[in-house]
């Protein structure tokens, strides 16, 4: 078996790797495979790195049996007859990723997401999901602080590491603000973490709609704090994964008194928008940043602003809730928006880390067994057709 990593060919480019050198030498210790890397300028890790590592440099992949990254590959990039992992965006019939899945099933490739290798009890192995979390939350921090001129923040991406973040944060004093944290998966803890660790003191949502306070505060919302049942049935959680277009939302006390909105939920097209574009425009809704770390693209989306993924280079723009549409960021009537739909890639040494660890700790032994389930559960598409548990993709294949 021959595994290779593959330099990031999106654009932007991603400085993010699945491996990074350690993890590298440690496989090729402990592991019966060979192991190489294709060069890269643009990885966190330099290629010089991954060599004294002892890692094999490579411009041609061909060879390799398996081969990993991080983002979609385009599709003149894609070589057939090989097995792919990364996140391919294409399971919720994401329409900008057709092409990709099309090519995928022609070329005779066998795809297998990240996104959904699971265990036996349906939880994701592996993700970066608490880093966009992090990343997501300080961000949303920064904007408010360009947004009211009471404080500066150094951008994530300009720390070596978290740790250079975390000192920051021990120097700076925070204005008053009230901050709302939907999710409490990887990405909302991770949001969670940031928060705690900047010194904001966590409160309960009922604190946080009767109570006012001289300091900065955030509460983080489980489902029932901002889901109800249509027809005044009692919340359950089960139900509302099951039947989420059963629920309305019942956030809007929260708009009233937050001042900043981080939002970290995995969001199903079933379920109700937080709310609505008149809701946002109306004179006591109050919340004027808004970090959705989730980047569902409006119209199908959880919040209404949404309505394009911003870069690491470019974060906030932003959105006239009278007309609907993008504007300058920090402008008197705007609201402004952060969402970077590759949050990780900003912490992308420790990200890169982390993932390597789950990939090496969940993934990398199933690889050596005759039969994993784990595997099957994420074969997007093999032989040149669409996997087990994805046939529901068919339609989106053929352009329906």
């Amino acid at each position: 078996m021959k595994l290779g990593v593959i330099q990031e060919y999106k654009i932007p480019p991603d400085s993010r790797v699945p491996l990074v050198p350690v993890q590298c030498a440690t496989i090729l210790k402990n592991y019966d495979l060979e192991l190489c890397i294709e060069s890269s300028l643009d990885r966190c890790f330099p290629d010089e790195d991954y060599q004294k590592a002892g890692v094999s440099l490579v411009n041609d992949l061909t060879d390799c049996d398996i081969l990993m990254g991080v983002k979609e590959i385009p599709v003149k990039r894609l070589l057939p007859n090989k097995t792919y992992f990364f996140f391919s965006h294409t399971i919720k019939e994401q329409a900008h990723n057709r092409t990709l899945l099309q090519a995928v099933l022609e070329k005779n490739i066998r795809l297998i997401d990240y996104e959904v290798l699971t265990n036996e009890f349906g939880k994701r192995l592996i993700a970066f999901g608490r880093f966009a979390g992090m990343v997501g939350a300080h961000n949303a921090i920064l904007a408010f602080g360009r947004r009211t001129g009471e404080f500066t923040l150094k951008r994530m991406k300009d720390c070596h590491d978290y740790e250079e973040a975390k000192s920051i944060y021990n120097n700076l004093d925070w204005p008053p603000m009230k901050i709302v944290l939907t999710g409490t998966g990887r990405v909302g803890m991770g949001a969670a973490q940031v928060l705690i660790d900047m010194g904001i003191k966590q409160i309960s949502p009922d604190d946080f709609l009767k109570k006012n306070y001289e300091h900065a505060v955030f509460t983080q919302l489980l489902c029932d704090n901002y889901v109800a049942r249509k027809d005044g049935k009692e919340f359950n959680k089960k139900d509302f994964y099951k039947n989420p277009h059963l629920y309305k939302s019942t956030f809007t006390p929260f708009t009233e008194v937050a001042d900043v909105m981080i939002n970290g939920i995995y969001w199903d097209q079933r379920a109700p928008q937080f709310f609505t574009q008149k809701e946002m425009n109306q004179p006591n809704f109050n919340i004027k940043v808004i970090a959705d770390v989730t980047c569902d693209i409006a119209p199908v989306s959880s919040i209404p602003s949404t309505l394009r993924a911003s870069t690491i280079e470019n974060p906030i723009f932003g959105y006239d809730p009278e007309k609907g549409c993008e504007t300058a960021p920090f402008a008197p009537n705007s609201i402004d928006m952060m969402t970077i739909d590759n949050l990780p890639n900003e912490l992308c040494r420790d990200a890169s880390t982390s993932f390597g660890q789950q990939f090496i700790q969940h993934i990398l032994p199933e690889l050596f067994k005759d039969k994993s389930e784990i595997l099957e559960r994420a074969i997007v598409a093999e032989k040149g057709r669409l996997g087990k548990y994805f046939q529901y993709l068919q339609n989106y294949v053929n352009g329906k």
